[in-house]
């Protein structure tokens, strides 16, 4: 009795990354800020380091993104904000020779659409596949193989922005105080209701109550497209009991900066 399972990763990274012997050389985020009517041509370089030859599939995909962690790969040009019918890609599929790199190029153009407003995004999607079969894992005790093989997607992301068009705007989705791994976290849930993509810095400012500043509290810096959202968490652990006022501020290093107030109870 033989099963075969499929690991399947997505990688999206801002730099040069390896796995399972090919890298996509250089950004997984492409970003051009376009006018209705302007076209583009880009490349995307791959490098093959094993000994052998890799074959690889290239295709568009739209893409979401929510703060519970999940991840929508749909059909492209579905999503109201997708900007897959307005590329191209090609090849659809390549041979890589043993230590060779190879080139995927893309068209974009877009519509001469003066409606047009905001951020636009889709991902082409590069999928390498290994030459070799699944691994085959035996279980000692019932003597059952299980074929386990692993494919990896780079996902490369192309993300239109007409003009200086669209704004981004912050919903504050959710926020609470939860313990893990013995630490005290506050965790926020912002969503972008928005027009246009932003990627900003998030912090809170606690305030006891005498109103003396306690301290700032720093997060991870997070991208969200319009219609998606992301989640936050902040470490507190080191912040005595007591009640404090929390300001949020989500700083998108420009004129965009949102904040919210909330009452913060810690134990």
């Amino acid at each position: 009795m033989k099963k075969i399972f499929c690991l399947f990763v997505i990688l999206f990274v801002s730099a040069e990354f390896s796995f399972a012997q090919v890298s996509v050389m250089g950004s997984l985020t492409q970003e051009a800020t376009l006018q209705p009517g302007d076209k583009i041509e880009g490349k995307i370089t791959l490098q093959n380091t094993a000994e052998t030859s890799w074959e690889v599939t290239i295709y568009k995909n739209d893409y979401l993104f929510y703060a519970d962690g999940s991840n929508i790969y749909g059909e492209p040009g579905n999503t109201t904000r997708s900007n897959a019918s307005w590329l191209s890609v090609s090849p659809k599929r390549l041979i890589i020779p043993s230590k060779e790199t190879a080139s995927v190029y893309f068209t974009l153009e877009v519509p001469e659409n003066l409606d047009l407003t905001g951020t636009y995004w889709s991902i082409i999607m590069i999928e390498p596949t290994s030459e070799a079969g699944p691994q085959i894992l035996e279980d000692k005790e019932t003597k059952v193989k299980i074929g386990v093989q692993t494919k990896v997607r780079y996902g490369v992301q192309i993300i239109t922005n007409i003009g200086d068009t669209g704004a981004p705007k912050i919903s504050f989705l959710d926020r609470k105080l939860i313990n893990q791994d013995g630490k005290k976290i506050l965790q926020m849930d912002i969503e972008n209701t928005g027009n246009r993509w932003l990627s900003p810095t998030v912090w809170v400012e606690l305030y006891n109550s005498q109103g003396n500043k306690v301290g700032r509290f720093d997060s991870d810096k997070k991208r969200i497209f319009p219609e998606c959202s992301v989640r936050h968490r902040i470490d507190l652990t080191e912040v005595p009991r007591g009640n404090y006022k929390a300001l949020v501020v989500v700083d998108n290093g420009d004129q965009h900066v949102f904040g919210a107030k909330y009452d913060l109870g810690i134990e």
